[in-house]
């Protein structure tokens, strides 16, 4: 298969899926985290597709390569926040299997294309 453009991409379209579900898990946290944990779990998400895109857009491998691990480092963020709000009360009961496997497997497939691009 050729591809034609980042959405082509199967990491791009899986970190698309998870920016959903981060953005329907947060609507269950409490007001108060509107501009806390709720604000820092959307932005660091929504990062993971957008630096794909804006690096396959950037024409090189290198600067492809940069930005997939820019990518790779807001899926890491992205990983501590979940880790956080599953300690936290109101993260307590949320069920979180289906981000788990997904930022689990994002993360894989870019750490594999990155290894890919040295």
């Amino acid at each position: 298969m050729t591809i034609l453009s980042y959405k082509d991409l199967v990491v791009w379209q899986k970190s698309m899926d998870l920016v959903v579900l981060i953005y329907e898990c947060t609507d269950k946290f409490p007001k108060t985290e509107q501009y806390g944990l709720t604000s820092q779990m959307r932005r660091s998400a929504v990062s993971i597709p957008s630096n794909i895109a804006e690096g396959r857009k950037m024409g090189t491998t290198n600067e492809f390569r940069h930005f997939l691990i820019i990518a790779f480092g807001s899926g890491t963020e992205l990983e501590t926040q979940i880790e956080i709000a599953k300690r936290l009360s109101f993260g307590k009961n949320l069920d979180y299997k289906k981000i788990d496997a997904l930022l689990n497997e994002i993360m894989r497939m870019l750490n594999t294309m990155i290894k890919n691009m040295s």
